[in-house]
């Protein structure tokens, strides 16, 4: 199983397991971090689940769809490495992702 890193908004960082196949955000709430609020469930229709991806594993991502980036553009948080984490899907090049929960808008 991959794993993860995930950064909370106090700065714990948290290790997690994630299943080939699930999306980030499934993995991220599957490790018992719950302040990811994910309120679609992961259809991307409401960036709740908003992420800072480690920018050493930007090329390993497929880019971001247009409907993830018109979300993440109604963001005053987005940045450079913003991704919704419910559009990642873990594989097992991505062992080792970090991801930083970005803050609630």
């Amino acid at each position: 199983m991959p794993k993860l890193t995930v950064t909370m908004r106090d700065g714990e960082t948290r290790d997690i397991e994630a299943t080939i196949g699930s999306s980030a955000m499934e993995a991220i709430r599957e490790g018992g971090v719950y302040e990811l609020l994910a309120l679609c469930g992961g259809c991307a229709s409401c960036a709740t689940c908003h992420v800072y991806v480690d920018p050493a594993f930007s090329a390993v991502l497929p880019p971001a769809n247009e409907d993830e980036d018109i979300l993440l553009d109604a963001s005053p948080h987005r940045k450079e490495n913003s991704r919704l984490s419910c559009q990642i899907r873990i594989d097992a090049a991505l062992d080792g992702l970090k991801m930083e929960i970005a803050p609630e808008d």
